[in-house]
């Protein structure tokens, strides 16, 4: 198993794309998780239990850090959600795990997230990031980290930055690599800008 973090109108449910070329075939597997209300409405689709619960899963996972961080919960952002859901599924196709150009997707963060497909729940995707906290200070942005290096510990203090309010995220699978894209507003990670309180 790896796993591996790095700090980076669609209807709700599994999306499959299958192509092929020169005989090699790539599946998608995009989990589309947006209004729990039209999930439910749908036969079909109430039946994917992990979309179905992919939001409230992923907001309970960023809140509970919040939470021991002291800072207000997160909500649900439905446009967040697809725009994740869209690079999620551009990195599963091209293969190359890095960020989204920041002119893309301006007053927005993102955390990215990858692993062995099928081996990790949506909680264990999340707390890879959580797991950072070890290293974190509390302190003024990038000042933050024990090692004296802000990565180690930045896919955290975007989940638990005061200023942000609103997550959307996304899984697209490969047959071997699952990836997971979080998008944030307000962004974090600012230079200059204090940030939270680890859980002690």
């Amino acid at each position: 198993m790896r796993r591996r973090g790095v700090q980076s109108p669609l209807a709700p449910g599994a999306l499959a794309c299958v192509w092929g070329s020169g005989g090699i075939f790539l599946r998608i597997a995009v989990v589309l998780s947006l209004l729990a209300a039209a999930v439910a409405s749908s036969p079909a689709v109430a039946q994917q239990s992990f979309a179905a619960g992919f939001p409230a899963r992923i907001l309970a996972a960023h809140n509970v850090e919040r939470a021991r961080a002291g800072v207000t919960p997160l909500v649900w952002d439905n446009a967040l959600g697809t725009a994740a859901a869209h690079y999620a599924a551009r990195i599963a196709m091209s293969g190359v795990f890095a960020h989204s150009d920041r002119a893309a997707r301006p007053d927005t963060g993102e955390n990215l997230w990858m692993g062995t497909h099928g081996a990790f729940s949506v909680e264990a995707m999340v707390g890879g990031w959580s797991s950072e906290k070890r290293f974190f200070t509390p302190g003024i942005f990038p000042n933050v980290s024990r090692t004296g290096n802000w990565e180690d510990v930045g896919h955290y203090t975007q989940m638990v930055w005061p200023q942000t309010t609103k997550v959307g995220c996304a899984i697209a699978s490969t047959p071997r690599i699952d990836y997971l894209v979080c998008r944030y507003g307000y962004k974090g990670n600012i230079d200059g800008r204090p940030v939270g309180y680890a859980a002690r």
